[in-house]
């Protein structure tokens, strides 16, 4: 069985009928495969949801008519679980996924609670049955989906992945914490709960300032670990559907970095992904920094940390609310590409700026007796360069330094690429067992 996928389809215009110079090329390279996936990096309806208090950086809503477009394209496995799904509130949940449904797109990652929105999809191909099991850990707490309890309804939203994040110091700068906290009294509130036993106190060695907690350590360095009760829930998920289908893939939108590197994942998305393929999946799916990540052969799967970008186009979006201009200080009858002129600075800061957000790859893959067999990789640019009504869209590239860049944040996994025409190709040797 084949599979092609890509990362981010922030899509906010509809493709041209007759397509555009390289459409056919790279629809072609998706539609030769049996399995095809993208990150619906938007909500897609008519104004059905309200626009939420905060948004996933830009309040992400485009018509529904363009999931049409995103088919004829071949795609066939969809991810609704990122930083954009609840920029419409719960109405632009439950819309998009109507809108969906209408088109009979297999998705995941959202639904109109949390045990709707934790369940896989199933894809049926002639070649076998595949199970899809989106997760966020990039999200605003009212976007995550509620639990249905025996008294009450669940809360629309999308599948977590929470963590935590506790930073290691040394004494000097533990010292330090402590003194700042001593002085400005952060944990005033927090001392209260615990003294009337409403929280409970921290082990010896750990300094709470504020949110943050910091750890007496011989060095510094950042720990970041998903949270057990949802790294508990998804890995279920994922026996389960190992049960139901031929294959497993698992979809994570995470921006997250320990290190500031965006480049570089969390080491909570390494341990989540690891423990994704040992409860059974075969690949992990990463997307969200809108720039690619390393590739990690692990036992007979593969994480994809992140895919970047595959089609960006932030800057047509047709509407922003009230906030968008309030929090940018500007008239709220501002136009919105007025809105954008501003918010980059007239194109001269932002992501448009960033070379790495507009070249990316698609990640094709064969697998053969539950093991992936082999990996290509496809450059692809979004037209960086252009002007905003072509900026966004995709073609191939063939362009060697992506793959070269991707090479060298594969080298902390042992992942090598070849590079052959264009293309670069990681080869794999199936384990005896996991």
């Amino acid at each position: 069985m084949t599979f092609i996928a890509t990362g981010d389809a922030f899509i906010t215009r509809r493709i041209p009928e007759d397509g555009y110079d390289g459409y056919e090329e790279l629809c072609q390279c998706i539609r030769e495969n049996d399995v095809k996936f993208t990150n619906l990096e938007m909500t897609f309806h008519d104004q059905e949801g309200v626009p939420a208090a905060v948004s996933g950086g830009t309040w992400a809503m485009a018509e529904p008519e363009i999931l049409d477009d995103l088919k004829k394209m071949g795609f066939n496995l969809f991810n609704t679980a990122n930083n954009h799904s609840c920029d419409y509130s719960h109405g632009g949940v439950l819309a998009t996924i109507s809108n969906l449904k209408k088109r009979n797109m297999v998705f995941s990652g959202t639904g109109k609670n949390l045990q709707d929105a934790s369940r896989p999809c199933y894809l049926e191909t002639k070649k076998g049955r595949v199970a899809l099991i989106s997760v966020c850990s990039t999200f605003d707490l009212s976007a995550m989906a509620g639990g249905q309890s025996g008294d009450l309804p669940g809360r629309p939203g999308l599948n977590p992945l929470r963590y935590t994040t506790r930073y290691h110091v040394d004494q000097n700068h533990y010292d330090m914490v402590n003194a700042l906290a001593r002085l400005t009294r952060i944990n005033a509130a927090r001392d209260h709960s615990v003294k009337n036993g409403y929280a409970s106190p921290l082990e010896p060695g750990i300094m709470p300032l504020g949110k943050s907690l910091f750890v007496l350590d011989e060095k510094n360095w950042v720990e970041s670990i998903p949270e057990e009760q949802d790294l508990v829930r998804i890995t279920e998920e994922i026996k389960e559907a190992k049960r139901q289908a031929d294959v497993v893939l698992v979809s994570i939108h995470a921006h997250e970095s320990d290190t500031g590197e965006t480049s570089v994942p969390a080491r909570f998305i390494e341990i989540f992904s690891r423990a994704c393929i040992d409860a059974g999946a075969n690949v992990v799916i990463g997307h969200g920094p809108h720039e690619v990540r390393g590739i990690e052969c692990y036992h007979n799967g593969v994480i994809f940390y992140s895919l970047g970008n595959f089609i960006f186009q932030t800057e047509t979006v047709g509407l922003q609310p009230y906030d968008a201009y309030a929090n940018k200080k500007m008239p709220i009858d501002t136009k919105v590409g007025a809105y954008m002129d501003a918010r980059s600075k007239n194109g001269t800061a932002g992501y448009g700026v960033l070379p790495e957000i507009w070249n990316s790859v698609m990640a094709s893959w064969t697998i053969e007796e539950g093991a992936v067999t082999q990996i290509r990789l496809y450059p692809v640019e979004l037209y960086m360069n252009e002007k905003r009504t072509k900026k966004g869209i995709p073609h191939l590239t063939g362009d060697e330094q992506i793959l070269e860049k991707l090479n060298k944040l594969c080298q902390p996994y042992n992942t090598q690429i070849s590079i052959k025409n264009g293309v670069g190709v990681i080869e794999r040797k199936k384990e005896n067992s996991i």
